[in-house]
């Protein structure tokens, strides 16, 4: 029974870590439709997204199961919760791509973003990746100390954010309201991107500890 147990939770983990990597290609994908006007990247993203709510529905499904069955205590429950929080994180990182992705979608064939705020979200992109890259890695294989850097990337996150702000309530900005909505809004998507991100760190912190941030 044990064994079974261990192998069941063993599952949920990579279920996890084959969120986070589907994540962190939407959100690769929404980008390049964002700054590309790439039609087909962002209808990937899309289709991906019903990918990653079947992959949150099934984790919340098997960790119910456990739950009921195996009644979990210390260490194993401590695992179970840590397991639907993340999913629920990874599974809203997931709906902030494909929110990129529709606002691609919705300026096509026109570039969403004008090349003056490019640099600033292919600079927000990159942190986007570099996050998700290092959730997929604690996850399979949980480290206190990776996870914990996830706040510095978000720093770098929130620094971008505000610098968009600057451009955008500048008195010299040319595109009008629609896009500055638009940019506006799609600095948000990266930032609680972002935000989940962190949130993940701090539930395999607890994991590991059984200390909350």
């Amino acid at each position: 029974m044990r064994y079974e147990f261990r192998a069941d939770l063993q599952l949920v983990s990579q279920l996890l870590v084959d969120m986070a990597e589907a994540v962190r290609a939407a959100m690769r994908q929404a980008t390049t439709a964002l700054l590309t006007a790439d039609r087909t990247a962002a209808e990937t993203v899309a289709a991906g997204d019903v990918e990653i709510d079947g992959l949150y529905r099934d984790v919340e499904e098997r960790v119910c199961d456990l739950l009921a069955r195996q009644a979990p205590v210390a260490s194993d429950l401590r695992a179970m919760i840590t397991a639907l929080h993340v999913a629920a994180d990874l599974e809203r990182m997931g709906d902030l791509a494909e929110h990129v992705a529709k606002t691609a979608l919705r300026r096509h064939p026109s570039p969403a973003v004008p090349a003056e705020l490019r640099p600033v979200f292919t600079d927000m992109a990159a942190i986007a990746d570099r996050l998700a890259g290092k959730i997929g890695k604690v996850l399979a294989s949980p480290d206190a100390t990776i996870a914990g850097e996830l706040d510095g990337d978000d720093d770098a996150m929130d620094d971008l954010h505000k610098s968009l702000f600057t451009v955008l309530l500048g008195d010299d900005w040319p595109y009008g309201v629609e896009t500055a909505i638009d940019a506006t809004l799609l600095g948000r998507f990266y930032e609680r991107f972002a935000d989940h991100a962190v949130n993940v760190g701090e539930h395999v912190v607890y994991l590991i500890t059984g200390e909350t941030a």
